[in-house]
Parts: structure tokens; sequence; C-alpha cells
């Protein structure tokens, strides 16, 4: 599904016009951005929890020149599914 479905499905269920629903959307996604961005955990009750996680240094290989080289330590969002959306699967 691309924002732009999403957009629309959200528009036809909550029976209001695609620019309202596009608001909405962009405003759910920058406050999940930002609160992410300031280190937040953010759980959805029967969906799932957002979170940041601390990926430390550690050592790669090049596949095409087997070369060894030092991957940097880095943060990236980890997303782990709720009971009830795990359970509808």
């Amino acid at each position: 599904m691309t924002k732009v479905e999403l957009i629309a499905k959200v528009a036809a269920d909550a029976d209001m016009s695609k620019k309202d629903a596009e608001k909405a959307v962009n405003a759910a996604f920058a406050a999940l951005a930002d609160a992410l961005h300031n280190g937040e955990k953010i759980a959805v009750s029967g969906f799932g929890t957002f979170e940041v996680r601390e990926r430390a240094e550690h050592m790669g290989r090049n596949p095409r020149t087997k070369e060894e080289i030092m991957i940097p330590a880095s943060r990236t969002v980890a997303f782990k599914p709720g009971k009830a959306l795990k359970d509808s699967l």
C-alpha cells in the first residue's frame, strides 16, 4: 500500500475528504517521526511498538572484494507487532 492508497482508504473509512485525510496522515507520520527522533518509544495498542535501537560498530565484508571493513555504529527504527496484529495475520 502506498501513501496515496492509505490516504484514500482513510478518507473512505472516516467519511472525510481526501485533502483532510492527507493532512491527518501527514500529521500522524510527522508526530511519529518527531517522537522517534527524540528517542521516545511509541506503543499503539493492538497494533505494535516502534522504538529506536542502537546498532554497535562491527566488522563487515565487501562481497565483491572480500575486503573486511568497519561498519560504523548507527541508530535504526525497530517495529514489534502487537498480539492483536499477529493474531489477525
